[in-house]
């Protein structure tokens, strides 16, 4: 009798292990690319935030959540500071000056030479319009871009640990941290008003935020950050909205 408890103890104790195993307890590491959440009206900074990350994560325009706020460049932030999480395309009113009365001058019995201003030389701008975009990773593509669902809104590159990451366009460093659930030590670079680029599971980022960079420049190592093989992450942005890298990059 004794026996029959001790199998039967046994069975039960098989029928637990396995209905454990099966219960997702156990759930592999994977990527959460912008994990699906409902956008709240408003976002509390934390340390370390940009304007730029912010902007990322809720997929808004960097210009268009700054115009909803208020703000001009260098868009400054601070922890604590509450951000309405919406887009304006309205642009700022800028403050009228008083008006002066006009006070007629005495009329002189010579006649002054009229005074030409001198030409002024517009600056360039900072818009990188003609470069080309360049790979950042030299590897195969494991994971294609996906638009539509639980979206993949970018590419994964195979690489190995510690490879060269490159910027794929001249630009400035605008986001450097792991504070984006699903991407690891990220990077953020701005090209243009309208396009931004991403690189995310880096082992070891190599430049700072404000840093600007030029095309082909080393800007981070291959890593496994915040994934569960050694890969990167590349995503473009284009006027805040995710488009397909593969659209922009070089045929190889």
């Amino acid at each position: 009798m004794s026996k029959l408890r001790q199998i039967a103890g046994f069975c039960c104790a098989i029928i637990v292990l396995v209905s454990c195993s099966t219960n997702g307890s156990f759930a592999p590491v994977s990527d959460r690319y912008n994990p699906a959440e409902r956008t709240p009206p408003y976002y509390i900074v934390s340390a370390g935030d940009t304007l730029f990350s912010i902007a990322w994560r809720y997929g808004f325009g960097v210009e268009g959540l700054a115009l909803a706020n208020n703000m001009v460049p260098p868009y400054t932030i601070y922890p604590g500071q509450a951000l309405l999480l919406k887009e304006s395309n309205k642009p700022q009113v800028a403050k009228q000056e008083p008006i002066k009365p006009l006070v007629r001058p005495k009329a002189k019995s010579t006649v002054s030479k009229q005074k030409v201003a001198p030409a002024v030389t517009p600056r360039p701008s900072v818009n990188i319009v003609n470069e080309n975009w360049r790979w950042p990773l030299n590897g195969p593509v494991v994971r294609s871009f996906v638009a539509t669902g639980q979206a993949h809104k970018g590419i994964d590159i195979k690489g190995k640990m510690g490879e060269p990451v490159y910027a794929a366009r001249s630009g400035e460093v605008v986001y450097a941290g792991s504070g984006l659930v699903g991407y690891g030590n990220l990077l953020i670079l701005k090209h243009s008003d309208r396009f931004l680029s991403a690189y995310g599971h880096n082992r070891r980022i190599n430049v700072k935020e404000g840093e600007k960079v030029k095309a082909g420049q080393v800007i981070a190592e291959v890593g496994d950050s915040g994934t569960d093989s050694v890969k990167l992450h590349f995503e473009v942005r284009k006027n805040g909205k995710p488009v397909d890298p593969l659209r922009l990059l070089p045929r190889r």
